[in-house]
């Protein structure tokens, strides 16, 4: 096997990322376990968090401020929001240092770069699924019965794996050669927070701006999970519409621009 280095623009070898398919387990797998070990609550942090900005949202935007919940209890309006929120923003940190974190791995074997963040992505899927739990406790308590939309949940999770994915390998690219990206992170998720709607509903946005609104992808995914289980408003294919696309572009091109910066990991890490 010839290993050669490449120069310019160079396109996804999916062959060669599934050859790889085990190590991309091993490093999920690995990532979950560094996650936990020694953790006296173990995988209850995967709750702990969600619940925590569910009663701080709940007190400050929902009783407080009286912001409107599409006319459900603030508390399962908010989880529901906050859930695949957090996916998201826990992805953007884990894909962002995952190249930073590795360094030892780039210059020592090779194997393709693109699964590092994309390892990091994935690997945050276990503490979505176990914090989704507590949202069907939630429409138990509420007496809330979710829409027949519920069954297309894969698909909001695909679009939210794809988006976190696309700006994580942008955002890692750009790490492991600017070292202020992976600090200018977290000024950067919070502000999308509120760019979302996770505190507020998108109703409240005017229907002049909705499309520019959802360029943000979040924004279609969000309320496609409140749509679905809900019933806060009909499904958002519009917005919904705009997030595949965006989402589909953010990942396309964030191989594209992580494969080509992919030749000068080893020398700047």
């Amino acid at each position: 096997h010839v290993i050669q280095p490449r120069s310019g623009w160079n396109l996804i070898d999916l062959g060669e990322l599934w050859r790889y398919r085990d190590l991309l387990y091993f490093l999920v797998w690995r990532d979950i376990k560094v996650r936990y070990t020694q953790s006296v609550l173990g995988v209850g942090w995967a709750v702990i968090q969600p619940v925590f900005f569910m009663i701080v949202f709940s007190i400050v935007f929902g009783r407080l401020a009286n912001v409107s919940s599409d006319g459900v209890p603030y508390t399962v309006f908010s989880y529901t929001a906050i859930v695949p929120w957090l996916y998201f923003s826990n992805s953007l940190n884990a894909s962002t240092n995952s190249l930073i974190q590795n360094t030892n791995m780039l210059s020592k074997v090779y194997f393709p770069r693109l699964i590092l963040p994309v390892s990091a992505s994935l690997g945050q899927l276990l503490d979505f699924a176990i914090a989704f739990v507590l949202v069907a406790g939630l429409l138990a308590w509420y007496q809330i019965v979710p829409t027949y939309w519920a069954l297309g949940l894969p698909l909001l999770v695909v679009l939210m794996v794809m988006s976190a994915t696309g700006i994580g390998m942008w955002l890692t690219a750009l790490a492991i050669q600017f070292r202020d990206v992976k600090y200018g992170i977290a000024f950067m998720v919070q502000l999308m927070m509120y760019a979302s709607p996770v505190v507020y509903p998108a109703s409240n946005i005017p229907d002049s701006y909705d499309l520019i609104y959802a360029l943000n992808p979040m924004v279609g995914i969000i309320e496609g999970f409140r749509a679905a289980f809900l019933n806060t408003n009909p499904m958002p294919w519009d917005l919904l519409a705009v997030s595949a696309a965006v989402s589909t572009l953010l990942l396309i091109s964030g191989a594209l621009y992580f494969r080509r910066m992919e030749r000068v990991f080893a020398d700047v890490a």
